[in-house]
């Protein structure tokens, strides 16, 4: 079986799930955002006051286009919907499952942002930077897992049949 790719906003649980279903299906596991950090030696939040966001987000498709990994479960970062190139890899080299919240449930799990290393333009807040992402997330899945209202091991098992 090829690659399972995660996207969503923060919060979504991309993270939390990936290495369940990892887990569940015998997969490896790699965290984009852990990628990036170690790649670059600094914290998301630190990449992003020194870089930008737009700066953030050229690492951020640079190391999804350089991902070359077989059985892995991958979560991307919430911004990873950005980079048209790394999406266009992940798409051929797995299934991009989108891992969909209402934004009331993103509000409740998010605490500070910036902290995070969200990548929010100027002036934008949470509420924009849903209307902005949610197209280009339904745009890239080939799968949607609704999660509102499931525990990790119920997105887990919705997951794992879908793709089997």
């Amino acid at each position: 079986m090829k690659n399972i790719i995660l996207i969503g906003m923060p919060g979504a649980g991309k993270s939390t799930v990936g290495v369940v279903l990892a887990k569940r299906l015998g997969y490896a596991f790699v965290d984009a955002d852990l990628e990036i950090q170690s790649r670059e030696g600094k914290l998301l939040h630190e990449i992003i006051a020194e870089r930008g966001v737009e700066g953030f987000w050229k690492v951020e498709e640079s190391v999804g286009e350089s991902m070359h990994v077989r059985r892995t479960v991958i979560a991307t970062g919430g911004s990873a919907v950005y980079g048209e190139k790394a999406m266009t890899h992940y798409k051929q080299m797995g299934r991009v499952v989108y891992l969909s919240l209402p934004l009331e449930g993103i509000r409740e799990r998010l605490g500070d942002l910036t902290e995070r290393g969200v990548t929010l333009k100027e002036g934008q807040d949470l509420d924009g930077l849903y209307a902005e992402r949610k197209p280009l997330y339904e745009r890239y899945a080939d799968i949607t897992v609704n999660c509102e209202g499931l525990s990790i091991r119920e997105i887990v098992e919705k997951i794992a049949k879908i793709t089997a």
